[in-house]
């Protein structure tokens, strides 16, 4: 005889689990955009404030002008960073953070908080 509760229960862990299943595919999209080598460091430079391309270069030691280029491409293709290009010679370009990186606020604050230098 099949008991109609433990049929219930049984379909309920089931949808649980598919909710689960779409919360962990979510958080692993949103962690493969914010990961690589210089991401964090660009979107908290931005957070400060707009900066020129040369700038970001020279405030990231290490970071090489390609690997520059690319990971603002891949920011900005994903709507954390915004390009503004000024129609100038030589030509000016300024890099932004998006409202929708914006909301990463927190997650520095945090980050800050954890290393002993936030409120």
């Amino acid at each position: 005889m099949i008991n109609h509760t433990s049929t219930k229960k049984h379909t309920e862990l089931k949808a649980q689990a598919g909710n689960c299943d779409s919360l962990r595919t979510e958080v692993r999209k949103a962690l493969g955009t914010l990961t690589g080598k210089w991401k964090l460091e660009i979107l908290f430079l931005l957070g400060q404030r707009l900066h020129r391309f040369g700038e970001l270069r020279r405030a990231i030691p290490g970071i090489t002008q390609h690997m520059l280029t690319t990971t603002l491409r891949e920011l900005e293709r994903d709507g954390l960073v915004k390009r503004t290009v000024y129609p100038e010679v030589p030509p000016r370009v300024e890099y932004e953070m998006t409202p929708k990186a914006g909301r990463l606020t927190p997650v520095f604050d945090a980050i800050l908080k954890w290393v002993g230098r936030g409120a």
